[in-house]
């Protein structure tokens, strides 16, 4: 049995999303066929609003509504301190342990060879150029990449190149407690709490 054109044009949309297969797609496509049209309307309206109601931080690179963003724009945050994660889900894992108050710096990824990411497809040289801030200098900066191989291998990148630029800046890594291979926003706060709280020089 052949499906309506409608159907197999969501299907394929849902299929584009990360960690969707195709039985997960089609679920979700016969799922959204029973809902009530006013809930479908306000799940296509906020699709439609995802992008014009968003930017990026020109100072982090955070995802938010404002530039720059709540964090940088708040004057009781310890700007000395950049704590330089992968993605933007990163920041709200680490917000949530309440006990950094530094600010942020966002890559959107990570160093992969495999998948064709170099250091030109990250935020790296917009990080670098923080660096030259006499107005705000920086004192540490806090590696909080993934503890993954394409996490290491941007951390150990970014660690020669913050030292070509200034070598008095501390560098640290977050400490024990996240395991090898695990992705940062999936730990627990307890867990990031510790890391925060032992980490080691570079």
């Amino acid at each position: 049995m052949d499906l309506p054109r409608s159907l197999k044009k969501l299907i394929d949309s849902f299929e584009r999303l990360p960690g969707i297969g195709p039985k997960t797609a089609q679920r979700l496509t016969f799922y959204l066929l029973h809902v009530p049209q006013s809930h479908l309307d306000e799940f296509a309206e906020n699709l439609e609003k995802l992008k014009e109601k968003t930017v990026l931080c020109s100072i982090c690179f955070n995802v938010a509504e404002s530039d720059p963003c709540t964090v940088c724009a708040d004057r009781n945050r310890e700007k000395s301190l950049v704590c330089v994660v992968e993605q933007p889900l990163d920041v709200l894992a680490i917000e949530k342990t309440g006990k950094y108050r530094g600010v942020y710096h966002v890559l959107h990824g990570a160093i992969s060879p495999l998948n064709n990411i170099g250091p030109d497809e990250l935020y790296i040289k917009d990080l670098l150029k923080r660096l030259n801030n006499r107005t705000v200098p920086i004192k540490e900066i806090i590696l909080a990449t993934n503890p993954n191989m394409e996490g290491e291998a941007t951390a150990m990148y970014l660690v020669k190149q913050i030292k070509k630029k200034n070598k008095k800046i501390k560098i640290t890594r977050l400490g024990q407690g996240l395991p090898t291979g695990a992705d940062l926003e999936y730990a627990d706060e307890i867990t990031l709490s510790r890391a925060l709280e032992g980490r080691k020089e570079y």
